[in-house]
């Protein structure tokens, strides 16, 4: 330590406790040797450690001597690869065979000081430092293999502020952290890519976070390089090794080189507003050179090389794909004369433990798949393989998707909470336009709903918010001649309205079904009561599953893809465009950011594509994405997408400032409502102390240069269609900052969590939520009416997807409800040690954890609370998606910190 107090400046106290810089250097060694702290104690010891000298100082040493001589000192650093990404074979054999030629391939490091030479006015810099693989070979199966390289500076060479690396070995290796002197750690968890590749030397800085009006004059210059690099001049193609982050539309969807069928309109721009993607600079398609072309498919759509997915999350994503092509073999073998399930046991035979379904014998001859006993293991173990976990939805009662409370209840704490409204007006009221759409009055009545309302009047229940809806009339019926007309879709626009019980749960008394008009004499719509024999409870159990495919269209299409992945997007990619990454506020988003590009490159390729699985498996087929741009045009606003904002727009809460979040449930008993409630004041709490930590005032605010750019790029460049929209919140006080940082961490972390962890837990029985139909409920007057009433349980089986698509369709959510070994949830941060060199920050989060740990075990307090039913009961599934923990796999819980899947 006597060698570090000579190289970064023989301080004296006095200049120790005047240099912020020195003080920063021992602030980053202490909290690099403590251990993240567990009780207010140790952090309040943490704090106080500051005024500690840093390393070793010789106070009585003249500093005159030293700025009279310079002196050529050696600095020792720790470079740490990480094994993990780059440790197999193929990929560490050229390392291997570089180590055997260190004249030719090595890696090039220099230090950058924080200081500039006086005499050149140049940043100080250390002489070149070889990382040299020859002195110590890589250790395949390791986790991760560290080098020791020695760096040359001047005695007053002051505190490294940054470092360069440039990669001359063949291929790239992952960069994992260095540290110099045991003190100053840069973290780098990147990929370095090889010079062969034209790659650029790559900039890392510590993990001081500066404003930019407060960057130090030594790094100046390389904070505006760094930018330049990952803006790019938006020309060109995109190399798999690029780090360059741009904007375009989504023109990537469609393939018309494959047939005119897979054609697809681009999203983004006046006729299908969508927010922007991150650009991939592909070639153009040789039948549109407006649409990029897809018939390299084979080869990965581009993002830039530090959004991959790290090995854990990888290869959990891949056995999740080979499971669910394993369990879709048997499927695709089983014979059946329509791909129609014959028997509701058919689609238990999915999950239970089972004799493998009927298969097609050499001769024809239908027989099951037996085993004789002496393999009974082996059969076992291939069930195992083939079969799929049974959901958890149906884990305490198999029957209960029949049930209305069970329907009601998924409004509440299912898989979509987002769309319940409060009733405002009776009979509801379409926005549509007439002379487009024709007569749009609703076929609901007084008549239809006065006899479910415990004898109220409906004014009454309507003054005393007793009625709610899910209202999908308008988003789906300018779509449903289109979609109607495609092969074994059929689909209404419905609405359904529900009565709030004194147990505070729901219970549905009407639902109705609208098509298109066809002429004023030939009515469109028909009205659904509660069932009163068994022909009606079959139209009701009919009624509400087509209630149900609209349910997921809508939060597969709006709440899940377009409000958390693709609305999301616009402001990562301006973040790492116009944020440096020593900007207080990028390293504040960085974890909540992680993987997000890439998960939506992936469903560019798989899921939103065209013949993608959302098209294949989903009511509106081609027209799904058309979907998303209508939601995004008429009724997204960012400003109404914090949790308290978007209560209230829907009714379901009412401004209060005695309570404790400011607003008051109007259905107490809301397991999302009041369990989100808890996670939003907890982010905004911890926004608050951070914002408010780095800005006092609304000057600092609007002075923020790359802040501003940031948030002027987002709207401006990445919801360039919504860009001259009023409402979009003003960033000029410390209290806008909070409030917008607020809402995109809700939104990246607990909201995407309650849309998509519980895919599979509440949709992977079929019948429970189907999101599909194939048939229309039938009238006493059509052809199929009378093969209703003859087999109603064979028509409703019909209706639901076919065998192939159920199978495909719960192989995929199975995936994406899965969380990988290497989740960072809420509260947690990997990179604490250093984020932040601050104790006042540090005691923050530590709160934040504290406050995350205890908002789990009220939750779990909840759930065992038999007065609250829509929790707690028999066959009732306790509301778990908002629990903030979770381990790997299909958990129906956990919180990540951001969008991972």
């Amino acid at each position: 330590m006597a060698m570090t107090k000579k190289i970064f400046g023989a301080f004296s106290m006095e200049e120790f406790n005047a240099n912020p810089f020195s003080r920063a250097l021992h602030r980053s060694r202490y909290v690099q040797q403590t251990k993240f702290p567990t009780t207010r104690k140790k952090i309040l010891q943490l704090r106080e450690g500051v005024r500690a000298p840093a390393v070793a100082l010789n106070v009585n040493e003249p500093v005159k001597a030293v700025a009279e001589k310079l002196v050529a000192l050696n600095v020792t650093a720790l470079v740490t690869l990480r094994n993990g990404e780059m440790g197999n074979a193929e990929q560490i054999i050229p390392l291997l065979f570089d180590a055997f030629k260190p004249s030719q391939r090595f890696t090039v490091l220099q230090l950058v000081s924080t200081k500039i030479d006086p005499r050149t006015m140049e940043p100080k810099m250390s002489k070149e430092a070889i990382l040299d693989w020859s002195k110590k070979k890589p250790t395949i199966g390791a986790e991760r293999n560290t080098y020791k390289v020695e760096f040359i500076v001047d005695s007053d060479f002051g505190v490294p502020g940054a470092i360069t690396v440039s990669n001359k070995y063949r291929r790239e290796f992952f960069l994992e952290s260095i540290t110099i002197e045991g003190v100053v750690q840069f973290v780098c968890n990147s990929w370095i890519q090889a010079e062969m590749v034209n790659a650029k030397k790559r900039i890392f800085f510590s993990n001081m976070a500066y404003l930019p009006c407060e960057t130090p004059i030594g790094l100046k210059e390389l904070r505006d390089e760094e930018l330049r690099e990952l803006r790019g001049d938006g020309k060109g193609h995109r190399m798999p090794s690029d780090r360059i982050y741009d904007y375009d539309v989504y023109n990537d969807l469609g393939d018309p080189e494959n047939g005119i069928e897979y054609a697809r309109p681009t999203l983004g721009g006046e006729k299908n507003p969508h927010p922007r993607r991150c650009r991939t600079g592909r070639p153009p398609s040789s039948i549109d050179v407006d649409v990029e072309s897809r018939s390299h498919s084979f080869m990965p759509i581009y993002v830039p090389r530090d959004e991959a997915l790290e090995k854990g999350k990888s290869d959990a994503f891949n056995l999740g794909k080979l499971k669910g092509i394993l369990r879709n073999i048997i499927p695709s073998l089983t014979v059946t004369d329509s791909n129609v399930f014959k028997d509701f046991s058919d689609l238990d035979s999915l999950y239970n433990e089972r004799t493998l379904p009927g298969m097609k014998s050499p001769d024809g001859i239908h027989m099951k798949y037996s085993l004789p006993k002496m393999i009974h293991k082996v059969q076992a173990s291939v069930e195992e393989i083939f079969k799929f976990d049974p959901p958890m939805i149906i884990s305490r009662d198999t029957s209960c998707w029949l049930r209305d409370d069970q329907f009601s209840r998924q409004a509440l704490a299912g898989i979509n909470p987002l769309s319940i409204e409060r009733i405002k007006e009776f009979p509801p009221v379409s926005k549509l336009d007439r002379s487009i759409y024709g007569p749009l009055e609703s076929a609901l009545k007084e008549e239809h709903i006065r006899g479910h309302l415990d004898g109220m009047s409906v004014q009454q229940a309507i003054e005393e918010n007793k009625l709610f809806i899910l209202d999908y009339h308008d988003i789906y019926l300018p779509f449903l001649n289109q979609i109607n007309s495609l092969e074994d879709r059929k689909a209404y626009a419905t609405r359904t309205i529900f009565l709030l019980t004194p147990m505070e749960t729901l219970k549905p008394i009407a639902i109705e079904l609208s098509l298109p008009p066809v002429d004023p004499n030939s009515p469109s719509n028909q009205v659904l009561t509660p069932p009163v024999d068994a022909t009606t409870n079959w139209l009701w159990q009919l009624g509400k599953a087509h209630v149900c495919s609209n349910d997921s269209g809508v939060h597969q299409l709006v709440h899940h893809w377009l409000r958390t992945h693709a609305c999301m997007e616009p402001f990562i990619i301006a973040a790492h465009r116009q944020l440096s990454a020593m900007h207080p506020i990028y390293k504040f988003l960085d974890p909540h950011m992680r993987y997000t590009l890439k998960i939506n490159a992936l469903a560019r390729e798989t899921l939103i594509n065209a013949g993608g699985i959302i098209e294949t498996e989903f009511t509106p087929g081609k027209y799904c994405m058309q979907i998303s741009c209508a939601a995004y045009r008429d009724w997204w606003r960012f400003d109404l997408e914090g949790l308290p904002a978007d209560l209230i727009r829907r009714g379901v809460a009412i401004p209060d400032p005695t309570q404790a979040h400011g607003i008051r449930l109007l259905i107490e008993d809301y397991p999302y409502a009041t369990d989100g409630l808890l996670i939003w004041s907890a982010i905004q709490k911890l926004v608050q102390s951070y914002v408010n930590y780095y800005y006092q005032d609304a000057s600092a605010v609007c002075s923020d240069t790359e802040l501003q750019a940031w948030y002027d790029e987002s709207i401006n460049v990445g919801h360039a269609d919504l860009r001259h929209a009023s409402w979009w919140p003003k960033l000029s006080s410390p209290d806008d900052l909070i409030s917008i940082l607020t809402t995109i961490i809700w939104l990246a972390s607990a909201q995407h969590a309650a849309l998509n962890f519980g895919q599979y837990p509440y949709g992977g029985h079929v019948p429970t939520r189907p999101p599909l139909m194939r048939q229309l409920i039938p009238k006493e007057n059509d052809p199929e009416y009378m093969n209703f009433v003859k087999d109603p349980q064979g028509y409703f089986l019909s209706s639901l997807p076919s065998w192939s698509q159920i199978t495909k369709y719960m192989a995929v959510i199975d995936i994406i409800s899965s969380h990988s070994p290497d989740e960072e949830y809420l509260g947690v941060r990997k990179d604490l040690s250093t984020w932040s060199v601050d104790p006042k920050i540090l005691e923050a989060f530590y709160s934040f954890s504290m406050e995350i740990k205890r908002i789990e075990k009220e939750i779990d307090k909840r759930n065992s609370d038999i007065s609250l039913r829509n929790r707690c009961g028999v066959g009732i599934l306790p509301y778990e998606l908002l629990i903030p923990s979770s381990g790997p796999g299909v958990t129906c819980r956990g919180v990540p910190n951001s969008i991972t899947v």
